[in-house]
């Protein structure tokens, strides 16, 4: 046996440890709390795509290796979809890429396009693996931060535009954005597109709740906007919209060269994933209308519930415009650190949420904030509405 003073992890991962995921879900499981932590719903999606399934599974179907890219199928029914949806045309063949979900898109997109050296602004707070990707890429990561502003958190196009330097390489941009709830609106969006195409930069995309928009707020595509086409990774899941998670089927769609280049990556990550459930996300990309309209309802429903509950229990609350989390502020309950919060809070209330610093660079920026997620059966939100009134 060796012995050595370096670490066995890799020093690019070291400050990442466990994900709080991780530790916030087994605390659930050892109090026996209501889960609002991670993002999963409690139900699953539609009986006839989980059937598409299982008619997968039986024909034979994508039971062995899938083609690298993904299977036809559903590589076709994601440029129809984006078609049918934004009117955005990709090659099925050379512009669509299926991924181990959209953290493997993530991953497989910043390994491709950032060597060590390169700047990656990202908008803060970020989901926790955009920091791993960026760290595993050797890049150096500029956050810059969305901060509260009438009820929501918004986006500084001035200290975006001072953020960005020689160096910069990437926009890293997640719209839906997780986990404030804020939908960047299209005068954001065309001030991105401008930077970028000025500056000559690549923007990676994430869009995984495109149809959790509430309010009147619309998701708009940023590759959709003038000279972006050519410049962005777009990257979707089916796990979001149609509640399976635990399929792992994401999707990059971006000009041929980005393709190939995520590409290129990816064939050594997980090689290829998920292959009878690729055959049922190509169903349920199909479906009409009226599904994508009543699931998100559905959640607006949902989230009207916990926004409404937590008001009564004392949080200061930033009703989102998209995804399936509430943001919260403690501070209105007199607390101010929003770790110690969320480790007390499954025996205080027997709830269990995540504290927004963890997608924070800035800790102190993010302690006092603490986020839910409302993608659960109504009557668990509202059980855990009246455990956080008693509180």
């Amino acid at each position: 046996m060796t012995s050595s003073a370096r670490p066995h992890l890799n020093r690019r991962l070291a400050a990442f440890g466990t994900t709080i995921f991780a530790e916030m879900s087994a605390l659930a499981v050892a109090t026996g709390a209501i889960n609002l932590g991670q993002g999963f719903p409690d139900t699953d999606g539609p009986e006839e795509i989980r059937e598409a399934a299982v008619r997968a599974l039986r024909d034979g179907r994508g039971n062995q290796y899938p083609p690298g890219p993904g299977v036809p199928e559903l590589r076709t029914a994601i440029a129809a979809h984006q078609r049918r949806r934004y009117g955005l045309s990709y090659d099925p063949d050379t512009e669509v890429l299926v991924t181990a979900g959209a953290t493997e898109a993530i991953a497989a997109s910043l390994l491709a396009l950032v060597e060590p050296g390169d700047e990656v602004v990202a908008l803060e707070p970020y989901y926790d693996s955009y920091a791993a990707s960026i760290a595993m890429a050797g890049g150096t990561r500029v956050p810059v931060t969305l901060r509260p502003h009438d009820g929501s958190f918004r986006l500084d196009l001035d200290e975006l535009r001072a953020a960005v330097t020689g160096r910069t390489r990437l926009l890293l941009v997640n719209t839906p954005h997780n986990p404030t709830g804020t939908v960047l609106t299209r005068a954001e969006l065309a001030a991105i597109a401008e930077l970028a195409v000025e500056r000559d930069l690549l923007v990676v995309t994430d869009e995984v709740y495109e149809h959790l928009v509430f309010d009147g707020a619309e998701h708009l595509p940023l590759a959709a906007f003038p000279g972006m086409r050519e410049r962005t990774v777009s990257i979707g899941s089916a796990g979001k919209t149609f509640s399976f998670t635990g399929w792992k089927v994401g999707w990059v769609t971006a000009a041929p060269a980005l393709v190939s280049a995520v590409r290129a990556v990816k064939q050594f990550l997980t090689y290829v994933a998920s292959g009878p459930f690729q055959y049922a996300v190509a169903e349920a990309l199909a479906l009409p209308d009226s599904y994508f309209e009543g699931f998100r309802r559905s959640m607006l429903a949902r989230r009207d519930i916990l926004a409404e509950g937590l008001t009564a229990a004392g949080f200061e609350v930033f009703r989102p415009a998209g995804t399936y989390f509430v943001t919260t502020d403690i501070r209105p309950l007199g607390e101010k650190d929003g770790f110690a919060f969320c480790r007390a809070l499954p025996e205080r209330a027997g709830v269990v949420a995540i504290p927004n610093a963890v997608f924070y660079d800035d800790r102190e920026a993010g302690a006092p904030f603490v986020r839910f997620a409302f993608c659960k059966r109504e009557e668990v939100l509202r059980e855990a509405a009246e455990r956080l009134r008693r509180m």
